[in-house]
């Protein structure tokens, strides 16, 4: 399934310490020649410090014990650069580590660089030394060490565009690390900034919004809470991933987005008032972008295409077990599963079901196990199961083999509050619209 593989695309979108992960990931499913997936490896390790790394593969790729000439050059230019840079940082990183002189650092920051330079004369020179050295730390792979000194430097920096920079240095360190929690919470720091910021062209801020939407879905695939959390943002005010002008940078430049904001949909067990809006983004969308997810809910709700649906169905299963982020693999003891597959699968079928049962009143069990991609007695268990949980309002007749659905009069007071809390929000982002315009227009 190579050919809905979107690593192509993403790549670009991401520090190429992030693209490592994707890569260890399409060489365990063999989607592409090993010797392709080392060749790229080694490619993108040419561009950071991690020369150790590069000769191992170097070996592994080329199965020889030699490496060439230039890459034992590199690497011990690097030791040299590490040792300057370390030497460089040393005053300030002596201070960091002393617990004591660390307690008279106060919340005001020119406090703070004033009693550095009288005390420790520790200055600008010093400060910077540890944005290099952090960020050499980074590029030689020491993740822990680099996220700490860019803690540490956001602290002190008064430059708005290096501590931009520090804030996308520690989200893609704490993101190797694989620490979902800091990284969430990096990423809404991330977000604020680059939300308030002033930029030197829109183009500029889109570009921004889209790196940071192509990082989050490390976030979002890999914390708890995350899948839920990409579908909460995307019903929030404007300075929030997914919403209005982060949806506009997705139809502008990263319509293949929309997968992963489709599967959380699909996958999320309450159903979200946005979702009608997404339908039609997706339908919007089809022609610069679609996949076996995208359009499997435009044949369910846009189509009503149910075979179509059933057959997407099996695709989209294909798509999940070959894609970086929605693909993880879970052991439970002798056996491994992909979780988001098997919720992903429960749901599309609910989702086929709920659309089926809007248009029929009674329905043959042999035609929805058919629709539902389930043997009959597979159907049978799992409509039974919908109707004891109190997700189904229906009966089922086993002596004819019928689904009866029971008549659903939607209440007019229901509809009539959920339309006026639509307006709200609408209202909001309308009013925040016209502000952000007006302060543009100040600006200008």
């Amino acid at each position: 399934m190579a050919e809905y593989d979107l690593t192509q695309r993403i790549a670009p979108q991401l520090d190429r310490h992030l693209v490592f992960p994707l890569l260890e990931f399409l060489q365990e499913r063999t989607l592409y020649p090993d010797e392709q997936i080392l060749k790229s490896k080694i490619e993108l390790l040419n561009k950071t410090n991690m020369v150790d790394y590069a000769m191992d593969i170097h070996k592994s790729l080329y199965h020889t014990e030699d490496v060439p000439q230039d890459m034992v050059e590199r690497r011990a230019e690097v030791v040299a650069r590490l040792k300057s840079l370390e030497e460089a940082a040393a005053p300030l990183v002596s201070f960091l580590q002393n617990a004591s002189a660390v307690q008279e650092l106060r919340a005001d920051r020119q406090y703070n660089l004033q009693m550095l330079n009288d005390r420790y004369q520790i200055g600008p020179d010093q400060i910077e030394a540890l944005y290099q050295y952090a960020k050499f730390q980074f590029e030689c792979g020491n993740y822990s060490g680099a996220a700490d000194y860019l803690y540490q430097y956001g602290a002190l920096c008064t430059n708005s565009e290096r501590s931009l920079s520090a804030l996308w240095g520690k989200l893609a360190a704490e993101i190797l690390m694989q620490n979902w929690d800091i990284a969430l919470d990096e990423l809404n720091r991330l977000k604020e900034k680059i939300d308030s910021k002033n930029f030197a062209s829109p183009l500029s801020q889109m570009q921004s919004r889209i790196w940071l939407m192509h990082w989050s879905l490390f976030i979002f695939f890999n914390h708890d809470n995350g899948r839920s959390q990409i579908i909460d943002l995307f019903n929030q005010d404007k300075y929030t991933i997914w919403t209005s002008l982060y949806l506009n940078a997705i139809q502008t430049s990263a319509p293949h987005l929309l997968r992963y904001l489709a599967t959380a949909f699909i996958v999320n067990k309450r159903r979200r008032p946005q979702f009608k809006d997404f339908i039609k983004v997706i339908q919007q969308e089809q022609y610069s972008f679609k996949d076996p997810i995208t359009e499997f809910l435009a044949c369910v709700y846009v189509n009503y295409d149910f075979d179509g649906a059933q057959k997407k169905m099996r695709e989209c299963e294909e798509v999940i077990l070959n894609d970086p982020f929605l693909g993880k693999r879970v052991e439970e003891g002798n056996f491994t599963t992909v979780p988001l597959r098997d919720e992903f699968l429960e749901n599309a079928r609910l989702f086929i079901f709920e659309t089926y049962c809007r248009i029929h009143q009674r329905i043959d069990m042999g035609v929805l196990a058919e629709k539902l991609n389930l043997n009959y007695e597979e159907a049978e268990r799992w409509i039974v199961n919908l109707i004891r949980s109190s997700k189904l309002d229906a009966k089922l007749n086993s002596e004819t083999g019928t689904v009866i659905m029971e008549p659903n009069h939607p209440n007019v007071h229901v509809q009539l509050i959920d339309h006026t809390k639509a307006l709200s929000g609408r209202t909001y982002k309308l009013v925040g619209q016209l502000m952000e315009h007006a302060q543009a227009q100040v600006a200008r």
